[in-house]
């Protein structure tokens, strides 16, 4: 091969001769400017030119020897073929835009947040637990990224026009709707301050942090005008649209890598083989990071293909046994699941009923729907993780069913608490009842219900932080103290807690699901995840280092990874019903917040539509037809 490879590129060596490597080298560095350009036909050149945007050809698919690639390189840039200035533009630009896209995926893989431990957690725990903490990092981006979206259009604007008198007043309210006193009277004890940080009452009920203390501010010049309330709507629908987005992009990314691995073993095999390696691996500890990794990807894989192949040795006799095993245990996951949602709507009835209690007793029966909630959230997905154990499927079936049980308990968890909660805001859809009559909606025990939904939902989340916070101090590291240091068989038998991936992911779709519902009645609840987030991220390293071991079965990232997008997909859509409902529907307090003057919070769009200049309605209208879409789909595409 290399003798034919050197007469082609000289026209004078023989085929049965091969020269030194000396000579090779002397006569690659003096002869360079003789290499074949024929060897590619005017129309391969012409394809290669098309798709690489120049007129080098890549020198890497060419079977030739280094020396060989070298000099063809030389020779390539040193002609200066006869061209327009319409060309020689198009290639100094694509030149720029490869350098410019290259320095930029450099800059960003410099800049990744927690770089360095998150290569560090692959090698040591395999891909599936460095998923988790790869998704961990996109939510707090995601989440810091929205919060500097809604302070730069809603928060800094209220701010600043807090002292501007409104333009618009509430004079269509009854005057019974219009009362709210969110500031108890006299003096408040210091220990209620603690009391209210926890709650989200008192001092925290009326600031930025809830949806009422938000006014209905429209400032208006002769050279800038800016609507609080329509500010306030448009940034909520942008971003759930921003966070789609996202969500999309990383599903695509997702899919792309699934797909590149065939579907199958043998293709896996090939990319973890041929792709799996990072050369840019520097030093031994990440060079032993890097195979420990390989090792678990393998690993799984040849997992996988141990109970397929006990799979298929079954007999029919044990196929069906198995089967209805199966389905035995799936009713009894669904009644676990529906227990617990009971347990919910009872908890939050009677928290709703007692709210007037003060003190701790005022505030554990405050915390009652997320106790519950959490309490629910914990020992249901337990004991479903044993009943996997009965139902015998392969770890990334496991891993798919436990994350399918956990979504629907989770996600229907808070479909329960506000179902209950709207039912009483809305006496039970009845506008015509005692207390719904006068203001469409409960006034007397919800003045402000927008910031009470808001409260639910930012204790959730507090509460979930405090979970995590006391299960690393009083649980996780007293149970790695025990197992390392006692030799009774309660130790041997509990031993060193595993990470598990699919609970652990559950918790964060669940916790940003908290915060998509939440954060049209409380716009800073993205930053408060983004701290949690953060915070999570270092609770869960330090139980993963010091305080747990790799799991006995692990499982395959690469599926996982889309589908762990796909349920968090899950979670945007339930919160997306939710603000839908809430614009549409429900009628906005009388007493608070920007839309306290319109009969629902949609009703802003066509107000302030028509309000607008007849040749600007004309031109929205005109945007929006046909006229104008169909031409612009038909030149995208």
């Amino acid at each position: 091969m290399a003798n034919i490879l050197l007469s082609e590129a000289s026209g004078t060596a023989c085929p049965g001769e091969l020269p030194s490597l000396r000579l090779r080298r002397t006569w690659s560095n003096q002869n360079y400017s003789q290499f074949n350009w024929t060897s590619h036909s005017p129309d391969n050149a012409e394809e290669e030119r098309t798709e690489e945007g120049d007129t080098d050809w890549d020198l890497r698919e060419k079977p030739l020897t280094m020396a060989l690639k070298r000099a063809a390189w030389q020779v390539q840039h040193s002609q200066a073929p006869v061209v327009s200035n319409k060309d020689s533009w198009k290639r100094k630009k694509t030149k720029t835009f490869r350098k410019v896209k290259n320095n930029s995926r450099e800059l960003l893989y410099v800049l990744s947040l927690w770089r360095k431990s998150l290569q560090k957690i692959g090698g040591n725990f395999g891909g599936g637990v460095q998923s988790y903490f790869v998704f961990l990092r996109f939510l707090v981006v995601l989440n810091f990224v929205s919060f500097l979206l809604i302070a730069a259009f809603v928060l800094i604007p209220s701010i600043v026009f807090r002292s501007v008198e409104s333009s618009y007043t509430n004079s269509t309210g009854p005057e019974g709707c219009r009362k709210y006193e969110p500031h108890p009277p006299g003096l408040v004890l210091f220990y209620n301050y603690f009391l209210d940080l926890l709650s989200g009452t008192g001092f925290m009920e009326y600031s930025y942090l809830f949806y009422g203390y938000y006014s209905n501010t429209m400032v208006e010049d002769r050279d800038f005008s800016y609507n609080i309330p329509l500010a306030y709507l448009f940034t909520a629908l942008f971003y759930f649209g921003f966070c789609l987005l996202c969500i999309i992009l990383r599903m695509g990314r997702a899919v792309r890598v699934a797909i590149a691995t065939g579907g199958g073993d043998v293709g896996n095999y090939s990319m973890i083989v041929f792709t799996g390696w990072d050369y840019s691996c520097l030093g031994d500890q990440a060079t032993k990071l890097k195979q420990k990794n390989i090792h678990y990807r393998l690993q799984v894989d040849l997992e996988e293909q141990r109970i397929k192949r006990k799979a298929a040795a079954l007999t029919l006799c044990e196929k069906i046994t198995l089967y209805s095993l199966r389905v035995l245990m799936g009713i009894l996951s669904l009644g676990l699941i529906c227990s617990a949602f009971i347990c919910i709507g009872l908890a939050t009835n009677f928290s709703q009923e007692n709210s007037d209690k003060e003190g701790i007793l005022g505030l554990i029966l405050e915390y009652l729907p997320s106790i519950v909630i959490t309490t629910g959230n914990f020992l249901v997905p337990l004991l479903c993780d044993q009943i996997a154990k009965v139902e015998k499927y392969s770890p990334s079936n496991t891993v798919i069913l436990a994350l399918l049980r956990a979504v629907v308990l989770r996600l229907l968890s808070l479909v329960v608490l506000l179902y209950t909660l709207w039912n009483q805001i809305t006496c039970g859809g009845d506008n015509k009842s005692e207390e719904c009559n006068l203001c469409q909606y409960n006034h007397k025990d919800y003045p402000c219900w927008e910031t009470r939904v808001g409260q639910e939902m930012y204790k959730l989340t507090l509460f979930d932080v405090l979970i995590h916070f006391a299960l690393l101090i009083l649980v996780e590291f007293p149970r790695r103290i025990v197992v390392d240091h006692s030799s009774s068989k309660l130790a041997r038998w509990l031993g060193r807690q595993e990470f598990v991936v699919p609970a652990n992911v559950l918790l964060l779709v669940y916790g940003q699901t908290v915060v998509w519902t939440g954060a049209l009645f409380c716009p800073l609840l993205p930053l408060i995840n983004t701290i949690k987030f953060i915070c999570l991220f270092y609770f869960k390293k330090i139980t993963l280092f010091y305080n747990c071991q790799p799991a006995h079965k692990t499982f395959r990232s690469t599926n996982s990874a889309f589908f762990f997008l796909l349920v968090l997909f899950i979670g945007w859509c339930w919160a997306t019903a939710v603000m839908v409902y809430s614009l549409a529907v429900i009628h906005p307090s009388f007493s608070c917040g920007p839309f306290r003057f319109f009969r629902t919070m949609w009703s802003i769009i066509p107000t302030s539509f028509y309000s607008l200049h007849q040749s600007s309605q004309e031109f929205l209208f005109f945007v929006g037809s046909q006229a104008f879409l169909i031409p612009v789909f038909v030149l995208a595409v």
